[in-house]
């Protein structure tokens, strides 16, 4: 079959479209055809090398796609079923041998497009908001990138919730996206400071929780504006990792966190649960997940790049 592998880390370039032994589902494990697999930052971070993997290997972490063959041991999961995952390596391919236990079932009022599309980031978005720092109906909260895939389904819970929204993008077009959202106060990041505006509007210090996926290039100012006992919650590093600090750069008796997803769905009842509020609102038209660009697996370079570069909105995948 064919797949993505990087035999060496690097640029997009070293995304390589091979043929590689096709996979069989052992004892506990269920072969997928493929569908669509989600481009997330992790997958560029580990073509980078930033987060290390043995070589060579195949991207993607995340995906949905029809079970073409159940190993011994597995109940519960049926050859034809529609399943989704986000924490299975290998899924730039057409086809991925999965954990049974690490998959779930997608219900048929979910496109398996869209299941593929929200995973990892709509998992993501869930834990930040109920877990990392649960937010609460008037509380006042700042997503960063907020026309990408995790910032526009953040402020849709944030929305849900009652929260009162902040939120950074970089164009017009994206500033539009963030309010079609549901955000409360759109900043264009490149036609103002972020944090003189929020202090504009707010107050000095008036943010309980700033949800970060950025990292390097707003983290040191969004620390000030978060009122004291507030919280960092820095989960990416979009616009690279965040430099090592000082407790005492904490002292207004800040909280700082990097959160993982894997870390809030290491239990088969937290995966379930978590995938199942988002199918529950996907189907009930409460949650919009924007897919920005469709590409062929094959295409996985120019979709790199695209992310990248900050060209995409919503979610970018590969399809098969």
């Amino acid at each position: 079959m064919k797949a993505i592998q990087i035999d060496q880390t690097g640029g997009p370039e070293v995304l390589r479209w091979v043929d590689v032994d096709e996979p069989t589902a052992a004892a506990g494990d269920v072969l997928v055809d493929v569908a669509a697999a989600g481009v997330n930052f992790i997958d560029t971070y580990q073509r980078t090398g930033l987060y290390p993997v043995p070589l060579p290997y195949v991207l993607g972490m995340e995906g949905a796609g029809t079970v073409a063959a159940v190993g011994d041991e597995v109940e519960g999961v049926a050859v034809g079923s529609v399943v989704a995952w986000t924490s299975s390596p290998g899924s730039y391919a057409e086809r991925i041998v999965a954990r049974a236990d690490q998959i779930v079932t997608v219900p048929g009022s979910v496109d398996p497009e869209t299941a593929a599309a929200v995973m990892l980031q709509g998992m993501t978005a869930h834990y930040l908001v109920t877990d990392t720092f649960p937010l609460t109906a008037g509380d006042k909260c700042l997503i960063h990138a907020g026309a990408g895939g995790v910032g526009l389904l953040l402020i849709q819970l944030a929305t849900m919730i009652g929260a009162q929204v902040f939120t950074t993008v970089g164009t017009p077009e994206k500033a539009e996206l963030a309010k079609a959202a549901g955000a409360d106060h759109v900043i264009l990041y490149r036609q103002v400071d972020f944090g003189d505006e929020v202090e504009r509007i707010a107050g000095e210090r008036a943010l309980d929780v700033v949800y970060d996926g950025v990292g390097q290039s707003v983290f040191r100012r969004s620390l000030s504006l978060l009122r004291t006992r507030g919280t960092m919650a820095t989960f990416g590093n979009a616009s690279g990792p965040v430099e090592p600090i000082s407790p005492l750069d904490l002292a207004p008796s800040l909280y700082l966190t990097r959160p993982s997803l894997f870390h809030h769905i290491a239990t088969r009842e937290d995966l379930v649960r978590r995938s199942g509020d988002l199918f529950s609102w996907i189907a009930d038209g409460e949650l919009d997940v924007r897919i920005g660009a469709r590409l062929p697996v094959s295409e996985a370079a120019e979709a790199h790049r695209m992310l990248e570069g900050r060209q995409t909105t919503g979610k970018v995948i590969l399809v098969n």
